[in-house]
């Protein structure tokens, strides 16, 4: 693979012009075509093969008038402070407001008069009702003068001096996804990189082709959206991940190519061996990552497998421009690439007299800094003392990873919101007037040959179930072979008791089933969740373990050993588990929650746990290539253990440390998004990477290789003759390629 990878540099190197123009091309021929796209579909769930799903399709089958898929908006209005929305003058008020809404857009259907079912639509002290709004078009096609007739009708009832908020998909989010977070990310990455590199031209390199990976990779899943169901989340997660990866991957390769040509090599000779070496590692890296995301499909959720693969298909982009963009630029500058100190010996054209003494004199001065660096030493340290940076660091992150075992998992709703929005403010007013299971019913479907008279005998008998509210009188379709009843819960949507009440209910459907010769099934948007959420919980161990070995098997191959993956692997679990446990403390119990601008504590959202382990995989075997394929490298050279860590840490630490600040720069900027999934995905990703770079790669890794000596770089000879050879560290292209040119070889081509 390095050879190959070599010549694909080389000739990027050489064609450079051409490698360009091809980058730029496909750039402006994916976003074309984004920009002609239909604009995305919105989130939907999907659970094959679970209760609530089978429901949900047997409703759209008998009852297909309700089931229709427009948008919805729920208006609630509150009378002033001493007085009840029934009174002649506050009546006077909403029956305007339901006129209003009804005239107020061609896309609506019709809206529910609270005072034709007041049993329902107005709360049991009066003071509160409201109105469902229906639209004929889904909620993705409701139009900018729908959401402003629905914004001018509720601004004039609350002049006439009623509360009125709305609620619903047909309602505009406010919410911004994108655009500040990135922006923080990539300015602190642009920093880094300038204190990493001392050039603002190899510090603009990694900045240039990441946002056209991402360009590319985004202006796809925009094009292909309304094709494949691809959501504006999915967006943003992909962005996310592949501007962190993106910057990475180049800067990975900028660096080994400025340290190639440190050690004498001419500008293509260094671009090949920077891509053999330093983009083999790359390739191998995203790989793990992309077959991380894919992975996501064997949870069998349709929503969680485009996400993964959306994301995967940007990091697969990203791999593609640091092996061939990257090059292609480095030949634009092979000297300006270089730091300003000392860049004088690296000159194109033949130097003066004068700038030749410089040269020499910043060359004698680069020779006299062969003094330790701050990773050299800090791998020093960690060897002196490898028990006590062991325990300190496996301690530390097992303190942190203790909330984790209190993982509780849900779906975010309007109640997750934040306080600012309508919607929330909504939700929060029909807790308060109807109860808090108001905003989760449940929905329960019978089927029999009487249905109406087998879903009324359900309904009585459920009644009595504790933690029931109230339940709704049986709706039997054309037909009459399956009826629908309303069961509002006593406890909110994401509450423990609610979860624990399903179960119930469907736990004691046998028994009603065979008393009322029916099939009984319990869904409504909370059972879904609920459905979801427990899918998620199971698949998590196997898809843990899925990782896992994959991680084992894929760095066996590469560095030839046994322990070396195996400590790799049970270093991603201690990470992962650490920041579970932070993300559960912070977002789940609520410590820091002003500090992160969290308004509603709660459950963790399904998908995050599943999303970040396949994620924070691919970003921990990045680390552990780069860093350990250097100490591989030099012990495969003659080092001993212990100076080829030193020497891994010399070459590799300053690099990797940047990479992770990078990475955490990025996904930490998201934190400062509205939208609750994309800020609890930035946190946690953030805080996994500080937790697997700096502690698990920096600390316990050098330790455990201080403690193992050889026996690290074991591998059975039996399984060393199966195993096929991969040339991550490029020691058959060290092997074929020619010996460093002279000075004169270099002061004339590079």
């Amino acid at each position: 693979m390095a050879t190959f990878l070599s010549r694909l540099g080389r000739l990027a190197f050489r064609r450079r012009g051409v490698t360009l123009l091809l980058w730029l091309l496909i750039f402006g021929g994916v976003g074309f075509a984004a920009s002609s796209a239909p604009a995305p579909p919105a989130d939907t769930f999907s659970m094959p093969g679970t209760e609530s799903q089978e429901a949900f399709d047997l409703l759209t089958e008998k009852f297909p008038d309700a089931s229709a898929d427009g948008a919805s908006a729920r208006v609630v209005v509150r009378a002033p402070e001493g007085t009840k929305i029934t009174t002649p003058v506050q009546r006077t008020k909403v029956e305007r407001l339901v006129a209003e809404l009804g005239t107020s857009s061609p896309q609506v259907v019709g809206v529910a008069d609270p005072y034709k079912t007041p049993e329902i639509s107005i709360s049991k002290d009066g003071t509160t009702a409201y109105m469902v709004v229906t639209y004929k078009v889904p909620a993705m096609e409701v139009g900018d003068k729908a959401h402003d007739a629905l914004d001018a009708a509720t601004e004039r009832a609350r002049e006439a001096g009623l509360t009125v908020e709305a609620g619903g998909d047909a309602v505009k989010i406010e919410q911004a996804m994108g655009g500040t977070g990135e922006q923080i990310g990539i300015l602190v990455s642009a920093f880094v990189l300038v204190l990493t590199f001392g050039s603002m031209i190899a510090a603009g390199m990694p900045l240039i082709t990441a946002l056209i990976g991402v360009g590319i990779g985004i202006s796809g899943i925009t094009a292909l959206g309304s094709t494949l169901g691809l959501s504006g989340t999915t967006s943003t997660l992909a962005m996310m991940i592949g501007l962190a990866v993106g910057i990475d991957y180049a800067l990975f390769i900028v660096s080994r190519f400025r340290a190639e040509r440190a050690e004498g090599r001419t500008p293509e000779e260094a671009a090949g061996r920077a891509v053999g070496t330093a983009g083999s590692a790359v390739v191998f890296a995203g790989l793990t990552v992309i077959v991380a995301l894919a992975g996501l499909a064997v949870v069998d959720i349709p929503m969680l497998t485009k996400m993964g693969l959306a994301a995967a298909g940007t990091v697969a982009v990203a791999v593609l421009v640091a092996i061939t963009l990257v090059p292609a630029l480095l030949g634009l500058a092979p000297v300006k690439v270089m730091a300003r100190k000392g860049r004088l010996q690296y000159a194109v054209k033949p130097l003066s007299e004068r700038k030749q003494r410089r040269a020499a004199k910043q060359a004698a001065k680069l020779a006299k800094k062969t003094k330790p660096n701050l990773g050299s030493r800090w791998a020093s340290y960690v060897l002196r003392h490898p028990v006590a940076v062991l325990l300190v660091g496996v301690i530390g992150l097992g303190t942190v990873a203790v909330p984790a075992a209190s993982l509780e998992l849900g779906l975010p709703g309007e109640g997750q919101m934040s306080t600012e929005t309508t919607q929330r403010k909504a939700y929060d007013l029909l807790s308060q007037s109807f109860g808090p299971g108001f905003n989760g019913p449940l929905m329960i479907t019978v089927q029999a040959k009487d249905a109406k008279a087998a879903g009324d005998q359900v309904g009585e008998a459920l009644k009595g179930t504790d933690g029931v509210a109230s339940v709704s009188p049986a709706t039997a379709n054309k037909a009459g072979d399956t009826a629908i009843l309303t069961l509002i819960p006593t406890t909110g949507p994401t509450e423990k008791k609610t979860e624990e009440l399903v179960r119930e209910l469907r736990d004691t459907a046998g028994d009603l089933e065979r008393g009322t010769a029916s099939r009984i099934l319990v869904t409504g948007q909370t059972a879904m969740f609920i459905d979801f959420s427990q899918t998620l919980d199971d698949a998590l161990l196997p898809y843990l373990g899925l990782v896992v070995g994959l991680a084992f098997l894929l760095l066996m191959v590469v560095f030839r050993s046994v322990l070396v993956p195996l400590k790799a692997a049970l270093g991603f679990l201690i990470s992962v588990a650490a920041a579970l446990g932070a993300v559960v403390a912070v977002f789940q119990w609520g410590w820091l929650a002003d500090v992160f601008g969290i308004d509603a504590p709660g459950p963790i959202m399904s998908t995050m746990p599943i999303f970040m382990i396949g994620v924070v995989f691919g970003l921990a075997m990045d680390y552990e290539v780069f860093l350990v394929s250097r100490m591989r490298e030099s012990y495969a050279h003659g080092a001993r253990p212990a100076e080829a860590v030193v020497d891994g840490f010399r070459y590799g630490g300053r690099v990797v440390s940047a990479a992770a600040v990078i990475m955490m720069s990025v996904f930490s900027g998201f934190i400062m998004e509205d939208n609750d999934f994309v800020k609890m995905i930035g946190f946690a990703l953030a805080i996994a990477v500080l937790f697997d770079a700096f502690i698990v790669r920096m600390a316990i890794v050098p330790a455990l290789f201080a403690l193992l000596g050889k026996s690290a770089w074991w591998l059975p000879k039996w399984l060393d003759r199966i195993l096929p050879r991969v040339d991550v560290e490029g020691e058959k292209l060290g092997r074929a390629q020619a010996a460093p040119p002279s000075h004169r070889e270099r002061t004339l081509v590079g």
